[in-house]
């Protein structure tokens, strides 16, 4: 970034910290989501910036960093707002799965989280989010900003995840793999995979042995690090470079049961050629030809069968090379950021 930037400001985030200050939010009446990101030297900095350059375009990244929009005097004229998804749905999802207190906490942070999104796209000039779906939901949800909300897709970098550029096997030549991909300190993540390797996995190593879990990914939790007490799972942690992962992989899942936007494992793993199987959370924002480009499952047996189908016979070369032929068509970055860069 500093290679393109006239001046930039990098702050570490603190976790621990982080959610300290985030009980804030209970004394001021705010989500939480907001004192989690805030962070003083960072509100200076642009402060400082925006009062010494001429700084009349403006983009934020989330609705956690709009906050920040509100630390400048600059008369901005424009003003984008890159929403990615709808995160006040999300916690609306984790209520719905958590019990008291913490169905209550995470019912008020959806409650006012959306109270603010929908207070900055009245602000702000433009309003994007990563799928027509996402759109289309905040729109019902906003509909006196409805004319100023739009969406783009997230993009793949083909030339980047070219399984004709990986020739490292990182497995077993005599094992069936599934990889799964992802940050696994998030909870979508989390439970994405303690729910396959408990309700998918033991029923799939009952008719293949053979069949391998793989869970690659940063920061796994607790929860996540347990599973490889299982001699059929393997918690990598950060690797290196995730495509031999996916390239090498029978196939790539994604049994997302909490999600909003698009999922980029979903989008790499199709770049990489890899047979995906995924839930119809996974699914969403995705164009793509189901049982052509990738398969969708939601109960247990449609898992059990989909995948079946997908390390059986011939898929990775027929399904991975018309999944790739997609990314390349819908997802390059060229194509997805020309929308957002009309509105600048």
């Amino acid at each position: 970034m500093e290679e393109v930037c006239e001046d930039t400001c990098f702050i570490k985030l603190d976790p621990a910290s982080a959610r300290i200050k985030s009980v804030t939010g209970f004394l001021s009446g705010k989500p939480l989501t907001l004192p989690y990101y805030f962070n003083k030297k960072l509100a200076d900095w642009i402060k400082k910036t925006t009062a010494k350059n001429p700084i009349r375009k403006l983009i934020i990244y989330s609705s956690a960093m709009a906050q920040y929009a509100m630390y400048s005097d600059q008369p901005f004229s424009n003003r984008v707002i890159d929403f990615v998804d709808i995160d006040s749905d999300k916690w609306n999802q984790y209520s719905e799965s958590k019990s008291w207190p913490m169905n209550w906490v995470y019912k008020r942070e959806a409650e006012l989280l959306l109270k603010f999104e929908k207070k900055v796209a009245s602000e702000f000039d433009h309003s994007f989010f990563v799928s027509a779906a996402e759109e289309s939901m905040f729109k019902a949800m906003s509909p006196d900003t409805a004319s100023k909300v739009g969406f783009y897709s997230n993009g793949v970098d083909t030339d980047y995840f070219d399984p004709s550029e990986v020739t490292v096997n990182p497995y077993q030549e005599s094992d069936k793999i599934l990889v799964f991909t992802g940050a696994m300190d998030y909870w979508p993540n989390i439970d994405a995979v303690v729910w396959f390797s408990e309700s998918v996995l033991p029923r799939l190593i009952e008719i293949d042995p053979r069949i391998k879990f793989y869970i690659v990914g940063g920061n796994p939790s607790e929860a996540v690090v347990r599973l490889a007490d299982s001699k059929n799972i393997e918690v990598t942690g950060r690797v290196d470079d995730i495509r031999p992962y996916i390239k090498y992989a029978h196939a790539a899942v994604a049994p997302m049961r909490i999600a909003r936007g698009i999922q980029n494992k979903v989008l790499e793993a199709m770049a990489m050629e890899c047979p995906v199987v995924t839930s119809q959370q996974g699914y969403e924002g995705i164009t793509a030809d189901q049982q052509v480009e990738l398969f969708i499952a939601n109960e247990v047996d449609d898992w059990i069968n989909k995948i079946s189908l997908a390390i059986g016979y011939g898929t990775k070369n027929s399904m991975g090379r018309s999944a790739r032929e997609r990314v390349i068509t819908d997802y390059s970055w060229h194509g997805c950021l020309s929308e957002i860069e009309a509105y600048l």
